[in-house]
């Protein structure tokens, strides 16, 4: 062993040390361990920031800003009222989205299928009250077992079909994957729906933090135009959308006030006066085509995406203090419309124009990004610890699924690589303002691509240096002695061990040929070892750095990078259990 092989795997053993102990954040030790390896020269300074131009980043920082677009959409709302209306058990949402992914992930690539269902489980989530960690870490996994089912499914799956072809001339068919990687599929679907408690729960300090500054009890006013949806429905239907965190005070009919009836059938020109959270009110007001209070913003040279909503509280010497909406005029003086009231202790019942605030009644305003600052501060405003308020702001409703299923077409007949269509897609989200341009920057997690750039240069040094070599040097001579089953079975383990430092179509490219060659060494068929090959670089269940999928959910679900050897490791040791009698059942060695 040389000294750059002793150096490159000593540094990786330092950093995954790091990791497992969770002193440090994960991406303050990639930069570090990048540091290491060009001081001690494994990595040639020249290469040390490759990483921040490689495929992996452009695709995990893309696919945040289109799931981001999705989400901010409506459309998932829309889904799962109109089809799974009644799914509140943890359990039956966890089964329906890992089917979901598994099955998109064998047609298309599993990074698009899970940006589809991201925003799903996080509607989830938010629906019965539960960790979005319970359900991300298990759908990455899902996707990257769905992958093993067919050709296209996967990296490893195309490139194992293409060394296979080299080697006898004969090519892996489209679903020549599908009666091992379904069999697996199904496998750790079913394991990881009756095991999920083994999902470790995070975000539970920030959870805290946003309960205690969330505003619940909301009064807006908001009136059905003539292409509402509610029209000639009783008056519960459009309540329905809100999930039960909405009331209705008072429905206006011209100047007649009328009491909430749940069976008062609506009508055009209807203004409603309604209590709730926030997020129940911007169901009510985007599904059911609402008109807010106020009037429209006119934003000048300003894009449309510039209109935001902010809360804020008014404090006692804010000149707003004694004055209603209607006296100050604050749509026509200064651009800014006044959508909702919370007031402690009280439920408001008056209209929002008439109603008279009061210092510490917390507002929800909408109106320009650049001139919001300077009302705040005109006004004596104080803005709430920062979270997404979406009320009031327009949505693009099926904008954002169509470009992203355009993006996935495009991969799938070949136009373009994943990186390209996505990066288009992010970009294409901006262009309609699907994702304020403001708001890509928080969408994109910027310490989980630090990580990731840092880390694809150090972990590459295993290649660099000849360490994959000499591990397959020492795999050939361990397997020498071993009946068929343990031979494949230490294939399949190496492939899986070594997949996180090498991305999962090195991984191939390097065991593809080892595999075959001690299989015709041994006088064994080759392809259940190109198969192992396959599922043990498809089957990263063990770091967030080996598949573009688990990194994806780290930031979102709060995970650590301890976290994914909990669920990780009893879902890879039961793919090793069951792959090898299915590979030998299906693939005879003679």
């Amino acid at each position: 062993m040389s000294t750059d092989q002793i150096l490159a795997f000593a540094v990786i053993a330092a950093m995954m040390v790091a990791f497992i102990l969770d002193r440090f954040r994960y991406d303050i030790v990639a930069c570090v361990a990048l540091i290491v390896a060009v001081a001690v020269g494994i990595v040639p300074a020249a290469d040390a920031f490759s990483g921040f131009s490689n495929d992996i980043v452009i695709i995990v920082g893309s696919a945040l800003v289109v799931s981001a677009g999705v989400a901010r959409s409506g459309i998932v709302d829309v889904a799962i009222k109109r089809f799974f209306p009644n799914l509140t058990s943890v359990r039956t949402q966890l089964a329906l989205l890992l089917v979901a992914v598994a099955v998109l992930s064998a047609f298309i690539k599993n990074i698009g299928a899970l940006a589809i269902m991201m925003p799903v489980a996080l509607q989830f989530a938010r629906k019965s009250n539960a960790s979005p960690s319970r359900y991300l870490m298990p759908m990455a996994f899902a996707a990257l077992l769905g992958g093993l089912m067919t050709q296209i499914g996967t990296s490893p799956n195309i490139v194992v079909s293409e060394i296979r072809a080299e080697l006898t001339g004969e090519r892996f068919t489209m679903f020549d994957f599908t009666p091992v990687g379904a069999t697996l599929a199904l496998v750790g679907v079913v394991f990881l729906i009756v095991f999920n408690r083994l999902v470790p729960e995070r975000n539970k300090q920030n959870a805290a933090l946003h309960e205690a500054v969330e505003i619940t009890d909301y009064a807006s006013e908001a009136t059905l135009t003539d292409t509402s949806a509610a029209i000639g429905k009783p008056l519960s239907d459009l309540l329905r959308l809100g999930d039960g965190e909405v009331v209705a005070t008072t429905v206006l009919r011209g100047h007649t006030r009328m009491p909430p009836f749940p069976d008062l059938s609506l009508k055009a020109g209807d203004t409603l006066l309604l209590a709730g959270s926030p997020g129940g009110l911007d169901r009510i007001v985007s599904n059911g085509k609402l008109k807010l209070s106020g009037s429209p913003l006119k934003t000048g040279d300003q894009p449309e995406g510039d209109v935001m909503a902010i809360e804020v509280v008014i404090s006692q010497q804010s000149s707003l203090v004694g004055l209603s909406a209607r006296e100050l005029a604050l749509s026509y003086n200064h651009g800014v419309n006044l959508i909702a009231v919370s007031r402690q202790g009280q439920r408001i019942r008056e209209r929002l124009s008439e109603l008279t605030l009061r210092g510490g009644d917390v507002i929800v305003l909408q109106g320009s990004r650049t001139n919001l600052p300077a009302f705040l501060q005109e006004f004596s405003l104080l803005p709430l610890a920062q979270r997404e308020m979406l009320l009031g702001t327009r949505r693009r409703a099926f904008i954002p699924l169509a470009i992203l299923i355009a993006a996935m077409t495009a991969t799938a007949v070949g136009i373009a690589p994943v990186s390209v269509a996505f990066f288009a897609a992010a970009l294409a989200m901006v262009a309609f303002n699907a994702v304020p341009l403001t708001d890509v920057y928080k969408s994109v997690d910027g310490p989980i691509l630090v990580m990731l750039a840092a880390l694809i240069p150090v972990s590459d040094s295993l290649r660099t240096t000849g360490g994959s070599e000499l591990i397959a040097a020492w795999l050939g001579q361990a397997a020498a002695h071993m009946p068929p089953y343990g031979a494949l079975a230490l294939i399949l383990i190496t492939a899986m061990a070594i997949t996180p430092f090498l991305n999962n179509a090195a991984t191939v490219l390097v065991m593809g040929p080892i595999a075959a060659s001690f299989a015709t060494t041994l006088g064994y068929r080759p392809e259940a070892f190109l198969m192992a090959v396959a599922i043990g670089a498809g089957s990263d269940f063990l770091t967030p750095i080996g598949h573009q999928c688990n990194t994806l959910v780290m930031g979102p679900g709060g995970y650590r990078f301890s976290d994914y050897p909990r669920l990780g490791l009893p879902l890879s040791i039961l793919i090793i259990i069951v792959s090898i009698p299915v590979l030998l059942f299906v693939w005879p060695l003679r």
